[in-house]
């Protein structure tokens, strides 16, 4: 079975699976249902992989959904596509007569590790915005951000761990808890520079 190393796609792989969100979406959409992928691209994707599915209109958030542990990605990007149109909690679902107007992203994460120190007020300069997405966990709560977030925004990494504690619904200082487990990430992000235009990888 084929792994992926943290930037072995290709830019071919990318576009395939910012069109293949793209199209899964729009059958789920117009005609619901789930759509069956050939078996060209099922064995392209075998491999496990953490996947993220973004959908934008101009530059506002749409819907984002995905699966942060490595899982099998051929199975995993249709679930992601259709979740992140219909089931992120903060939107509605999308609707027919936004398909057209909407920007697909595909992020492609390698495994978290828990980045461990005796003294957490050193995690910030164990973090780089443009480089690392987060995930925050303290008990039941958790939030994620992946990499390209602190960069839209401008964001130092102290600001970074902030925003991923208060999108695990936890004080914005909860990283300097000892009981708070903070883990980083890396991405590969292929996107459409506008709605049903050009795929991108995307840089940060």
């Amino acid at each position: 079975m084929k792994s992926m190393k943290n930037y072995d796609l290709t830019d071919d792989d990318g576009v395939l699976l910012v069109q293949t969100a793209r199209r899964v979406v729009t059958e789920y959409i117009t005609k619901h249902r789930r759509l069956e992928l050939d078996e060209k691209l099922q064995e392209r994707f075998s491999f496990d992989a953490g996947i993220f599915v973004t959908l934008n209109i101009s530059s506002d958030l749409r819907g984002c959904v995905g699966f942060p542990m490595p899982i099998k990605l051929n199975t995993a990007l249709v679930d992601a596509a259709i979740a992140a149109a219909t089931e992120d909690p903060r939107f509605s679902p999308v609707t027919e007569d936004e398909i057209d107007k909407i920007t697909f992203e595909v992020t492609i994460l390698t495994p978290p590790v828990e980045i461990k120190m005796d003294d957490p007020s050193k995690l910030v300069s164990h973090i780089k915005v443009g480089r690392d997405g987060l995930i925050v966990r303290q008990g039941n709560y958790s939030g994620l951000l992946l990499p390209q977030v602190p960069v839209e925004y401008g964001w130092t990494e102290e600001e970074f761990l902030s925003h991923t504690c208060q999108k695990a619904g936890l004080p914005n200082n909860c990283w300097k808890d000892e009981k708070t487990k903070v883990s980083s990430f890396e991405g590969v992000i292929f996107k459409e520079e506008a709605a049903k235009g050009k795929i991108i990888r995307e840089r940060l």
